[in-house]
């Protein structure tokens, strides 16, 4: 008789710790939620996080916000965000620099690895490897043959040292052997001005920043970073398929706790946001940027966002890629 009351008090326990952890997660959010974008309003991610906290709002029936804290390619805040209570009340949405400043910047005052629980990809923006016109190469097997015949002569702009550009151009010159000579630039503009006036003949750069001058035939695509086609782009390769297999260099973004979340509360922010990015108006809404909406499971995220973390480290090393 002892035996079977101490079962159902067990059972009836168990089932007391299910539904509270079951009712914990129905729950949140109970009151409002921030989402911190480390950079200044205006730029895609602060586009993008704005979009996302619109539709989560709704779903949530609570305010979603979202605030800017520029700084340092985003990390001077993320240290702060290191030491938020894990609650679920304030997250970071970032950019593909919360993978690269790792090892771009070697005094941060935290582990991207272990200081964060990365929750759910927001969205992907490819790349596009594009030239001036007066190159006289037809696709990328045919750039690659060009730089090899001409040492010295090719070299490809950025918007800056450490950027997700210039880290796209670096990584193709170790997979493909062709010397490249990089040329930073402060800002977007002022490569894009370069590169169509004939100054530099290369250049890595997101589908938003250059689809209409393509389009205009003022630039040639050769091929996009990401491992499968672009939806705002369907006709363009990959570099994968050009010949250059594994390639890939994309600007991602993605939605961050601090580490110790509640397990139950990491799920339901994954699913939720999965469930959001897979309407046709946000489909709709982020392909104006460019952009496809993140698809990734929660495990799925945090093993990308570490590889992310080790694979440009190395090219950052084997580059050795210094701030000015």
């Amino acid at each position: 008789m002892g035996m079977k009351s101490g079962f159902v008090k067990w059972s009836v326990g168990m089932l007391t710790v299910l539904s509270a952890a079951t009712a914990f997660s129905q729950s949140y959010p109970t009151q409002a939620v921030k989402i911190v974008v480390p950079f200044p309003a205006g730029g895609t991610t602060d586009i993008l996080a704005r979009q996302l906290v619109a539709e989560l709002s709704q779903k949530w029936s609570v305010p979603v916000v979202v605030d800017n804290k520029a700084g340092a390619s985003g990390s001077i805040f993320s240290e702060q965000f290191a030491r938020t209570a894990p609650d679920g009340y304030t997250l970071m949405l970032t950019a593909t620099h919360h993978v690269i400043n790792p090892g771009l910047y070697k005094n941060l005052r935290y582990d991207t690895k272990t200081a964060f629980t990365p929750l759910a990809q927001v969205a992907v923006v490819p790349n596009m490897l594009v030239v001036n016109p007066a190159l006289p190469v037809k696709n990328v097997q045919e750039l690659i043959q060009y730089g090899k015949e001409h040492p010295g002569k090719l070299s490809f702009g950025s918007t800056g040292t450490g950027g997700a550009n210039h880290l796209s151009g670096e990584l193709f010159k170790s997979m493909t052997g062709v010397q490249m000579m990089h040329v930073p630039y402060k800002g977007g503009a002022p490569a894009l001005n370069d590169l169509l006036g004939g100054t530099i003949p290369v250049m890595f750069d997101a589908i938003p920043g250059v689809i209409q001058h393509v389009k205009a035939g003022k630039l040639k695509v050769l091929g996009v970073t990401s491992l499968k086609r672009s939806a705002a782009a369907p006709d363009v390769p990959t570099l994968d398929e050009s010949g250059v297999k594994g390639f890939e260099a994309t600007s991602w973004f993605g939605l961050y706790g601090p580490a110790h979340m509640k397990p139950e509360v990491i799920n339901k922010i994954n699913a939720d946001v999965r469930e959001v990015l897979a309407t046709p108006k946000m489909k709709a809404l982020f392909l104006e940027q460019g952009a496809e909406p993140g698809t990734m499971t929660q495990p799925e995220f945090a093993a990308f966002v570490n590889a992310e973390i080790d694979k440009w480290s190395k090219v950052i090393t084997t580059a050795n890629v210094k701030l000015d």
